[in-house]
């Protein structure tokens, strides 16, 4: 880093809002994004810019459902290529994670065999399971809103705030590993963590509503709890495909809920 770069820490708000941003991008996409010129921040001290990085990917998705509607393809169709282009855009980064979860929370014997199991490259029928359900999930429910603009606003919604709440499990669960992705990510503060989670919280309010934004909110809050108790209790802590997993499942429940909530 060129000694007359500012620190990080020393960055004035919107500049830090933006390095976050684009740390978040460059780990949660496929975009490129070029860091050369940013200093060496770890991915926990990037978490605001994880619901924009959600906002992006979900933008993309909204974008795809719209473009297959105007071309009247049937609903579900436009809703698999919707789900396909959030993939594209991350390279299936938390799909990964959550079948390499699945596999080792489900055919683990015990907290060393899990997480073996989840450092395999090879996936198996839990995680295979584990896709099926959450792909078909998403697209089914996205199919079901079936409107493009109640879709699309369901879409960035799901995408943004499932990334929100990832800062709040990394900050209280510690990393079940002392190598590996979480490790090396570090603990979000508190502060960035809340702030991260209020952004997720707004960009729900404005797709979907004030009091549907609240009761998703604390659905999520009470299914990441009672998921993050079971990591605790069954791995000690949490990794990078726990934390995949748990984006993966706020955003089916955000995208279910949708269905029985949006008119």
């Amino acid at each position: 880093m060129p000694a007359d770069f500012p620190r990080f820490t020393d960055l004035p708000g919107l500049a830090r809002w933006w390095l976050e941003t684009r740390v978040a991008l460059a780990f949660l996409t496929r975009i490129p994004v070029p860091l050369d010129d940013a200093p060496d921040v770890k991915l926990a001290q990037a978490v605001r810019g994880f619901p924009i990085a959600g906002l992006v990917v979900g933008l993309g998705g909204a974008v795809m459902f719209a473009i297959a509607e105007v071309f009247a393809l049937p609903t579900l169709v436009a809703a698999l290529l919707a789900v396909a282009a959030m993939a594209l855009l991350t390279g299936g980064l938390h799909e990964d994670g959550l079948a390499d979860a699945a596999d080792g929370l489900g055919g683990g014997r015990d907290r060393e065999h899990a997480l073996s199991i989840m450092r395999d490259s090879r996936i198996g029928s839990y995680g295979v399971i584990a896709l099926v359900l959450a792909l078909g999930l998403r697209a089914a429910a996205i199919s079901a809103i079936g409107y493009p603009d109640a879709a699309g606003l369901a879409i960035i919604a799901a995408a943004c705030a499932s990334r929100a709440v990832l800062p709040f499990v990394m900050h209280y669960l510690p990393p079940a590993r002392s190598d590996g992705l979480a490790q090396a990510a570090g603990a979000p503060d508190q502060r960035a963590a809340v702030e991260a989670t209020i952004l997720g919280l707004i960009v729900l309010m404005l797709c979907l509503g004030f009091f549907i934004a609240l009761l998703l909110a604390l659905l999520l809050a009470a299914s990441t709890a009672l998921f993050m108790r079971y990591l605790h209790l069954r791995l000690g802590g949490q990794t990078g495909d726990t934390l995949g997993a748990v984006q993966q499942g706020a955003e089916v429940a955000i995208l279910i809920a949708a269905t029985t909530i949006l008119p």
